[in-house]
């Protein structure tokens, strides 16, 4: 999945940019509190999308 595609997504399910770090972002869900690091590359496997959207508590990305 491409990495743009993949932060509307996160954005569109209420997660917001918590900080940025050096190879990596951490984007946080509001709404329970969890915090992922997010890799900064140009695509995103599915399998990582996955486990990212699975460790936030938010639907899968169609």
């Amino acid at each position: 999945m491409k990495q743009k595609q993949f932060l509307k997504h996160l954005r569109t399910h209420g997660c917001y940019l918590k900080r940025e770090g050096r190879s990596h972002s951490l984007w946080c869900n509001p709404a329970n509190g969890k915090i992922q690091a997010i890799p900064r590359h140009t695509e995103t496997s599915d399998l990582l999308v996955k486990r990212i959207c699975k460790q936030l508590e938010i639907l899968l990305p169609q």
